[in-house]
């Protein structure tokens, strides 16, 4: 089999952002790097599956719901997919991954999707942990430009 385009990215060159993975015709793949991927830190089951929920729910929610055609989380759990239509910009794609973890780190309601019949492991959540743990991206994030997406970018930085 050939060799698959996430897995040919130095993983040891870059930590906590954002980047661009991937372009496939009009969907562009985003990786949102929560933690230093092998760095001995990752997040948990139920704080990843809560942030999916939110993440995925802000998102659809927001004024690009049109644009968006995934979220959800690494099997690494290291952080998210993101995947959007080419038709939101990257400045945009920033700002929406940037409001959605800010509002994240706020929540304080019910758990969307949060039952047996909408989910199928509605147990397993943990909004406290959740609210943290996207706190480094969010600290990350800011200042962040379009260049940045870029991995290279960053691995010229290390």
């Amino acid at each position: 089999m050939e060799r698959i385009a996430s897995f040919s990215v130095d993983h040891t060159k870059f930590g906590v952002g954002m980047y661009i993975s991937r372009i496939d015709g009009d969907v562009i793949s985003y990786d949102v790097r929560m933690v230093k991927p092998n760095g001995g830190v990752y997040v948990s089951n139920p704080s990843l599956h809560t942030i999916e929920h939110l993440f995925a729910t802000y998102a659809r929610n927001s004024e690009f719901t049109d644009k968006i055609v995934y979220v959800g989380p690494m099997g690494c759990r290291t952080g998210f997919y993101f995947l959007t239509r080419d038709t939101m910009s990257k400045e945009d794609a920033i700002k929406l991954v940037k409001d959605a973890f800010e509002f994240i780190s706020k929540y304080e309601d019910a758990i969307p999707g949060c039952t047996a019949e909408e989910c199928g492991n509605y147990l397993e959540h943990d909004l406290e942990s959740a609210k943290k743990d996207v706190l480094p991206l969010l600290k990350k994030l800011e200042g962040y430009t379009p260049e940045m997406l870029d991995y290279a970018w960053h691995a010229d930085k290390n």
